[in-house]
């Protein structure tokens, strides 16, 4: 039977890489362009500016990882039947995701909404980040529809192993955000000078971009007979198989990335400047985890690629594989930051608020020693929901948070700990999830799952 090579893993995971790059140079690319905004009325509005966008992006996620939860498992049920060969049930799959998801985005908006107003501000302390964030959202939040229809153009591309759009698109994305941002943060080009409102406008306009390009890329390329992309019929019965798989991975998805976001609001009830360290720390966490997300995409994929083609003796190899692959990529990367980690803080730091550079280096040391256990962590569990046990992945999720909230009521909430020990709480995410996820694929029965 075949087996997956290195090269293999790099066909697929470097167009995944090269794609996530692209992305996290939105996000980066409103950071540093945020942190250039001056007013000299309002000293040290850049930084507050980059931590509420940092803060309202990670709420936008949090939200939306329900509408990626659901890729996920169609992207599952893809990649099984492209590894079966039953190519014309895949078209199917996609149409009635776009359908689900464009209604699941219109009910996020409007909870949205009422999340904004009614929890946000009784939670955050400073009434200038909060007010940031609420004119931010009120715009980013009409991305949802079209985010919602590329990440099921993702779950298709990743599942057929055709990957190299996703870096294309991309591209794409991010080239629209960075005129986007100059134009309409800082009122270039003839445009209004808008703050972080423009930062908001270019990731929707990002966001349509994609959209468009997916549209033409797929008229132009994919044989629409060959995987019955001309059934365009609801299916109830559809949805129901995808939300059988994707269900426990959207409630997975939207604890994890709750919580992430609990921790930053938690951190703004330190201080201002507290929020801002974390956001710079944040921004090169990011950077960290275009590989290891790739990497992970590629092994959830891989797997299901793998035990569609009946090779359940070939999923452990693989996921070592993977994994080595990984942690290299991470020990390099660590040590290119390690040779200079204020020069790489300096890029993105407030123009207006330089003291801060000094203060981020060690909370951004605290984070890199825990790469190496996040990056074996994050392909063996995201192994585990390529073989279609998403409802094991779910559990194990849900023991790790629990580790995790402890962890960070006692060190962010209760203690009010330093910066750099709020960081500490990664240790008690990744570190017991990768003892949990070895494990289950030891120790557990997941080769017979059908999807």
């Amino acid at each position: 039977m075949h087996s997956y090579t290195y090269k293999d893993i790099w066909k697929v995971s470097i167009p995944i890489m090269l794609g996530l790059l692209a992305q996290n140079i939105i996000q980066l690319t409103g950071t540093f362009f945020l942190g250039h905004v001056v007013n000299p009325d309002h000293p040290g509005l850049a930084g507050i500016y980059q931590s509420a966008s940092g803060l309202a992006g990670i709420y936008y996620v949090a939200i939306f990882t329900l509408c990626f939860g659901f890729s996920i498992g169609g992207q599952i049920m893809i990649s099984r039947r492209n590894g079966e060969k039953n190519y014309d049930k895949i078209g199917t799959i996609v149409i009635q995701g776009l359908m689900f998801l464009q209604v699941f985005a219109l009910i996020l908006f409007f909870m949205s909404q009422l999340l904004i107003d009614q929890v946000l501000s009784t939670f955050l302390k400073s009434p200038d980040v909060f007010d940031a964030i609420d004119r931010y959202l009120s715009i980013r939040i009409y991305g949802f529809f079209f985010a919602a229809f590329n990440v099921m153009f993702r779950a298709f591309y990743v599942g057929v192993a055709r990957t190299k759009v996703l870096t294309f698109n991309a591209i794409t994305m991010a080239v629209v955000n960075i005129i986007a941002d100059y134009a309409l943060i800082f009122g270039n080009f003839g445009c209004p000078e808008m703050g972080i409102e423009g930062a908001a406008i270019a990731a929707v306009l990002s966001e349509i971009a994609s959209v468009l390009f997916f549209t033409i890329y797929t008229f132009a390329t994919v044989d629409f007979k060959k995987y019955g992309f001309a059934k365009m019929k609801f299916k109830l019965s559809i949805i129901r198989s995808i939300l059988n798989i994707s269900s426990f991975t959207m409630v997975q998805y939207f604890i994890s990335m709750s919580t992430w976001f609990i921790f930053f609001v938690a951190i703004e009830q330190h201080s201002e400047d507290a929020l801002k360290i974390t956001n710079l720390v944040r921004s090169f966490y990011m950077v960290y985890f275009i590989p290891m997300n790739a990497l992970a995409t590629t092994a959830n994929t891989l797997v299901g690629n793998t035990m569609g083609a009946g090779n359940i003796k070939g999923v452990i190899p693989l996921v070592k594989k993977i994994c080595l692959l990984n942690l290299g990529i991470i020990v390099l990367m660590m040590g290119i930051t390690f040779i200079s980690p204020e020069f790489w803080i300096s890029i993105i730091a407030p123009i207006d608020q330089k003291t801060l550079i000094g203060e981020t280096v060690i909370p951004l040391i605290v984070l890199l020693f825990s790469l190496p256990i996040s990056a074996l962590s994050i392909v063996v569990f995201n192994s585990i929901s390529g073989t279609g046990n998403t409802k094991a992945a779910l559990i194990l999720e849900m023991i790790t948070m629990v580790i995790y909230i402890v962890a960070m009521s006692w060190i962010v909430i209760y203690k009010e700990m330093s910066v750099a020990w709020c960081w500490t709480v990664e240790y008690f995410y990744w570190g017991p999830l990768l003892i949990f996820s070895i494990v289950y694929l030891t120790r557990a029965r997941w080769q017979n799952k059908v999807v």
